[in-house]
C-alpha cells in the first residue's frame, strides 16, 4: 500500500513530508484512507511509533483527520492544497464571489511622489496620519483605541494573532457557517476548530459556551456582515455573549469587522465591553478597494505586543505607500459620502432578494452584509438548477462544518429586478431538486 500511494521515508518527518507531497499532487485525495500504522511500519521497515509520530504531525498540520474505527484519512480540505474558487462559466451571472460592486468603490490614487527611504521603516512602521484616522474610526464605534497597529489584511492579522497566542493542537471557536478562508486557515496553523452555530444575531450563546467548555482558547467571530449568513450582533445578544465570556477570561476574543462601513448594521461589539483579552480587526477592501491589503487592529496591550513582535520578525511593516493611499481615502469627505451611498445600495439589494424569496415561501438569512444565505435540502441540485437558468451561486459546503446545507448568493451587484427573476428561478430549482430527492 505504501508503494501504491508513493509513501516513503525512514523517519517521522520524511514520512509526513511524503504524505503531504502525495496530497499536494492529488495522488491522495480528500477522504482517501492512509494505511494503518502497523501495516505502513512493516512496509517501510520502521517502528510503529515512527509512523504514529508522522500521523500525529499530519493531524496537527490539518492534512489528515482520525475517524476512530474509520482510521486516518486525508482531510476534506487538506492544508497543503489550494481551494481557489472555480472559474465562472461563460454566459452566467456571477453571484458567488462575495465581492463588492466596482461601481460602489472609489478610484484608487497612490501618492504621486515617493521619496527614497533611508534604511527601513521598522523603527516607525505606522504613518501618524493613518494611525490617527484608525483611532478615530475605532473610537467612533466605542472600540477602545489605546493600542492600535496595522497588518496586511484581516486573515494576515488573524493568522498572526492565533499563531502568537496558541500552539499546535489548541482549539479555536469559529462560526458555523463561517468565512471559508478562515476555516482553511485555522487547520493550516495546526489548530483545531470547534464550531459555534450562527443565527441572524450572530453566534449563539449556548453554542459558544459549549465550545469554550470543550477547551477553545480563542474565539473568532464577526459582529456584523457575517459571512455567509449575514448575522449581526444586537445589544441583547452582545450582553448574552459577554455573560458567557465572563466565565472564561483567559480566552482571546477576535472580532473580524471586515465590512464595517457597508454592512448595513450598527456597530455592536464585544470589544467595547473591556474584555481582558481581545482584538478587533477592520479592513477596507470591501468598501475602498479589493487591492488595498491593509487592516487596522485595536487590541489589549499584551496582544499588541505579541502581534507586532511577530510582524517585526517577518514583513516588518505595511508599505507606507499603501498606508498613504488608505489615509487619503479615509480622510476624503467625497469617499465618505460614496461609502454611505454604497451601504444603502447594498442594503436595498440584499433586502430585495430576501423579500422576493419570501414571496415564493423560501426562507433566507441576510440581516447585514453582501450575501443572502438560503437553506436547502440538496445544495448541488439547487446550484446546478440555477446554473441551467443562467445563475452562478455558491454551494454552502465551502462555508460549513456541521451546520445544515444552504446556498450563498452574493447580492452586491444584484438589482431588485434581477432579484425577482432569481427568486422565481430559485423556486423552480427547489421544486426540481425536491422531486429528484424524493425519488
Amino acid at each position: 500500500m505504501a508503494e501504491q500511494y508513493g509513501i516513503q521515508g525512514g523517519t517521522a518527518r520524511e514520512i509526513s513530508a511524503s504524505v503531504e507531497s502525495r496530497v499536494a499532487d492529488g495522488t491522495l485525495r480528500p477522504g482517501s484512507s492512509l494505511p494503518p500504522v502497523r501495516r505502513l511500519a512493516e512496509e517501510l521497515g520502521v517502528s510503529a511509533g515512527t509512523v504514529a509520530s508522522a500521523y500525529k504531525e499530519l493531524r496537527g498540520r490539518g492534512v489528515v483527520v482520525t475517524l476512530g474505527r474509520g482510521g486516518t484519512v486525508v482531510a476534506s480540505v487538506p492544508t497543503v492544497t489550494s481551494r481557489r474558487p472555480p472559474q465562472v462559466p461563460s454566459g452566467l451571472r456571477d453571484l458567488a464571489g462575495g465581492h463588492p460592486d466596482p461601481a460602489c468603490l472609489p478610484v484608487l490614487t497612490p501618492p504621486a511622489r515617493v521619496e527614497p527611504v533611508p534604511g527601513s521603516h521598522r523603527a516607525s512602521p505606522r504613518l501618524a496620519v493613518l494611525e490617527d484616522a484608525a483611532r478615530a474610526w475605532f473610537a467612533r464605534d466605542g472600540v477602545p483605541s489605546g493600542s492600535v497597529t496595522f497588518a496586511h489584511g484581516a486573515l494576515d492579522c488573524i493568522g498572526r494573532l492565533l499563531s502568537a497566542e496558541l500552539k499546535p493542537g489548541d482549539a479555536v471557536a469559529v462560526e458555523d457557517p463561517g468565512f471559508h478562508h478562515l476555516l482553511d486557515l485555522v487547520p493550516a496553523l495546526g489548530l483545531r476548530m470547534l464550531p459555534v452555530t450562527v443565527d441572524d444575531e450572530g453566534i449563539r450563546p449556548e453554542a459558544l459556551r459549549t465550545a469554550l467548555r470543550a477547551g477553545a482558547r480563542a474565539l473568532v467571530c464577526s459582529p456584523r456582515g457575517q459571512s455567509p449568513l449575514g448575522g449581526r450582533f444586537t445589544p441583547a445578544r452582545r450582553d448574552e455573549l459577554l455573560a458567557v465570556l465572563g466565565d472564561f477570561p483567559e480566552v482571546l476574543v477576535v472580532e473580524d469587522d471586515h465590512n464595517s462601513e457597508i454592512s448595513g448594521a450598527d456597530a455592536v461589539t464585544l470589544a467595547s465591553a473591556g474584555l481582558p483579552r481581545w482584538a478587533h480587526v477592520r479592513t477596507v477592501s470591501k468598501h475602498l478597494g479589493i487591492d488595498l491589503r491593509w487592516a487596522a487592529l485595536a487590541c489589549d496591550p499584551a496582544t499588541l505586543a505579541r502581534h507586532d513582535g511577530r510582524l517585526l520578525l517577518t514583513s516588518g511593516w505595511v508599505s507606507h505607500i499603501l498606508q498613504a493611499t488608505v489615509a487619503d481615502l479615509l480622510t476624503d469627505r467625497s469617499v465618505t459620502r460614496l461609502m454611505a451611498r454604497a451601504s444603502r445600495t447594498y442594503t436595498t439589494r440584499r433586502e430585495a432578494l430576501g423579500a422576493a424569496l419570501a414571496e415564493h415561501g423560501i426562507a433566507s438569512h441576510g440581516a447585514s452584509g453582501l450575501n443572502v444565505w438560503v437553506p436547502v435540502r440538496d445544495e448541488s441540485a439547487v446550484v446546478n438548477g440555477l446554473r441551467t437558468r443562467g445563475w452562478w451561486t455558491a454551494a454552502g459546503t465551502r462555508f460549513r462544518i456541521a451546520s445544515p446545507p444552504a446556498v450563498r448568493v452574493t447580492t452586491a451587484t444584484l438589482t431588485p429586478a434581477e432579484a425577482t427573476r432569481l427568486a422565481r428561478d430559485f423556486a423552480d430549482a427547489l421544486t426540481e431538486s425536491q422531486a429528484v430527492y424524493g425519488g
